[in-house]
């Protein structure tokens, strides 16, 4: 079927689309959470065992919230769990993550220039690999570092670095940013779905049980949720690195994605200190925009190899099929006399300094390798080129479907 292309961009879509809702759900009650939490006030009126209280005003009505360090005396009739918006969230972004880049592996996943995998893999470092930071960050909480939270999370920071770095030896760019940050979400959920949510449940159960609940499974849960906090930013911002070659095709990318982690701790810091205190530490801001003119100068290395080191690279399987489909060189003729202006590794139109989205299309291997971009972008749709401003015709966008069906049957 020559339109499941077609089917299998929209159930891309369709599950992105998903992704980010539940994870705008997550990450607002998250930060709610821990605004609520830090603006907590003590009242004279507070019942035994409530560590204080809040007031809040939304909608045109006011909210009186306690918050009992253990539990209260008596289980409330009615209680409100909050795990959904995050077990949603990781398993959309995980069948996200199976539809980009284990489906189109030869193509989002694999840089052979970096390791040349085979397809299978690929998919077995990028599933194994996720489980690899909840297994090491569980044990460190559960030593004695759980006791010390600024040494774990020292500790934590250089996990992420490690493997940020190991990303990028074997994966492209943008998969080894977007794996870095599945590789944290995993640990948020983790947390939340092995850690925050069975102490809470003994909680409950002791509470129906008439037992005092133990105040330390409180203390573990909250522990957790704080790293969840701090490590939310940095998550968002490697979900969207995909779009900004600046981000990910640089060979500083890992030092990038390190960064952003610390100007994730520098922003939250701020917020989570003007939440508790009512001022934030203006320093804060100083760091971060210091962190980011660096990670903005480290952006600037060189993206790609020479035009003719690409065109010596031999082509794998993937590109050979597509190459050699009948039409591959009048498609070849179009997309470097309407694309390659743009998608090149060193653009000549003006204003574009880097090709978009990280697309080079000048040599055979490259265009090749994005055939069903190519398809999708110029051939089924007129998304590009922009405006049509290179004025490519429609009998050259049929040319294209023409090739990239002759491919797909190949």
């Amino acid at each position: 079927m020559h339109d499941f292309a077609i089917l299998w961009d929209w159930a891309g879509f369709a599950v992105r689309w998903l992704h980010v809702i539940t994870a705008i759900a997550w990450i607002g009650s998250s930060f709610y959470f821990v605004a609520l939490d830090l603006g907590l006030r003590k009242a004279p009126d507070l019942p035994p065992g409530a560590h204080g209280e809040e007031w809040q005003v939304h909608g045109g009505g006011f909210y009186h919230i306690r918050k009992f360090l253990v539990a209260p005396d008596a289980m409330p009739e009615h209680l409100t769990w909050f795990k959904w918006e995050s077990y949603a969230t990781w398993l959309s972004g995980a069948a996200l993550l199976m539809i980009v880049y284990w489906v189109g592996a030869e193509l989002y996943l694999i840089d052979p220039s970096r390791a040349d995998l085979a397809v299978w893999q690929a998919i077995a470092l990028s599933a194994g690999s996720l489980t690899i930071g909840w297994l090491v960050y569980d044990r460190l909480c559960k030593s004695g570092l759980g006791n010390r939270p600024t040494l774990l999370m020292v500790l934590l920071f250089a996990l992420l670095v490690a493997m940020s770095w190991g990303y990028n030896q074997v994966f492209t760019g943008r998969a080894a940013l977007l794996h870095l940050g599945a590789f944290t979400a995993t640990i948020m959920t983790a947390n939340v779905f092995l850690i925050i949510m069975p102490n809470q449940r003994i909680v409950v159960a002791d509470l129906k049980a008439g037992r005092k609940p133990d105040p330390k499974y409180g203390k573990i849960a909250k522990l957790r949720s704080t790293h969840n906090n701090y490590l939310t930013l940095p998550v968002v911002f490697l979900m969207l690195s995909n779009h900004y070659p600046l981000a990910f095709a640089t060979e500083y990318s890992w030092i990038i994605a390190a960064l952003v982690f610390l100007m994730g701790v520098t922003i939250r810091h701020y917020f989570n200190t003007m939440h508790a205190t009512g001022r934030g530490p203006h320093w804060t801001w100083g760091v971060t925009v210091i962190l980011f003119l660096i990670l903005a100068w480290l952006s600037t290395a060189p993206m790609w190899g020479s035009f003719e080191e690409a065109e010596a690279r031999p082509m794998t399987a993937y590109e050979q099929r597509f190459a050699q489909a009948e039409g591959f060189h009048e498609a070849e003729r179009i997309v470097v006399g309407r694309c390659s202006m743009c998608h090149a590794r060193e653009p000549v139109w003006d204003g574009i300094r880097w090709a978009p989205k990280g697309v080079v299309l000048e040599t055979p291997q490259d265009i090749a390798q994005n055939a069903r971009a190519i398809y999708l972008q110029a051939g089924v749709s007129h998304a590009m080129p922009p405006a049509n401003i290179t004025d490519i015709s429609d009998e050259d966008r049929r040319a294209l479907v023409r090739w990239f069906k002759a491919g797909q049957g190949a």
